[in-house]
């Protein structure tokens, strides 16, 4: 795939991180089907590459890291109702099949359509300027796709008050951070250079064992915990036939995280 052909986006691939920039500030960053086919190519690339270890997702402008689909060029949907696809699997790593590790790295405002990204990312961090809302109700819209995604990542009393109250209300950085939609809350100098820093320590790992995490746990949520339980071995299994520690590690220094 060639990185550098991309129109709506900018994509570099450096020691092991894939680094994804929505870069359509313009249009505060919205998805139109340039944007779907992009990156439907990129998480195919993305689970094809060994080279890549790790996916970081950031956006430029000031404005907003996303606001969902482009309201002015809209998105194609099938007219054969028997042929409708959810117009945002596309944005969807893990719907395409992509199980490499995906940090978000998330500023001003998230709307909904860029939940799509932050529903399957395995570690969002925040600018504490970040405002999250879901404006589908307010403009006569049914909210589903999106909000199913998310009520399987925080409490559905917070999902349902986001899609209820529509544009009149924004969640703050520091809420999604206290009920744990993001993990760190950070100036917005910071935000990026953090992403990079925790991408750089997760490429450092084994990848097939990351993968084979990420798999697992992600999979275990389809299914009751007996189950889940019973077949996690055969990850292990797949992952790591020794059963032994594949890395050999000195005493390295580890640092905390703490909203600053």
């Amino acid at each position: 795939m060639d990185l550098n052909g991309l129109t709506t986006v900018i994509a570099e691939l450096k020691d092991n991180v894939l680094t994804i920039t929505l870069n359509r500030p313009d249009r505060m960053n919205a998805f139109n089907d340039a944007m779907r086919a992009e990156f439907k190519s990129l998480w195919r690339f993305a689970d094809d590459e060994d080279d890549v270890h790790v996916i970081v997702l950031r956006a430029n402008g000031d404005r907003a890291f996303c606001t969902g689909v482009d309201v002015q060029e809209g998105t194609y949907v099938a007219e054969n109702p028997f042929s409708k696809q959810d117009p945002g699997v596309d944005l969807s790593p893990k719907q395409n099949g992509c199980w490499k590790p995906l940090v978000c790295a998330v500023h001003g405002m998230v709307a909904g359509g860029a939940l799509y990204w932050l529903n399957e990312a395995d570690i969002i961090i925040s600018s504490d300027d970040a405002q999250f809302f879901d404006p589908h109700v307010s403009y006569g819209m049914v909210a589903a796709l999106e909000p199913i995604g998310l009520a399987h990542r925080i409490p559905i009393g917070e999902v349902l008050r986001m899609v209820l109250v529509g544009l009149d209300e924004r969640m703050s950085a520091k809420r999604a951070h206290e009920i744990g939609f993001v993990s760190e809350l950070l100036p917005r100098a910071d935000l990026w250079d953090r992403a990079q820093e925790l991408a750089e320590r997760i490429a450092a790992k084994p990848p097939a064992a990351v993968q084979g995490s990420i798999r697992a746990i992600w999979e275990s949520r389809d299914t009751g915990r007996t189950h889940a339980l019973a077949t996690a071995m055969t990850y292990t299994t797949i992952g790591n036939p020794i059963g032994r520690e594949q890395v050999v590690r000195s005493e390295v220094p580890t640092r905390k995280y703490e909203v600053r």
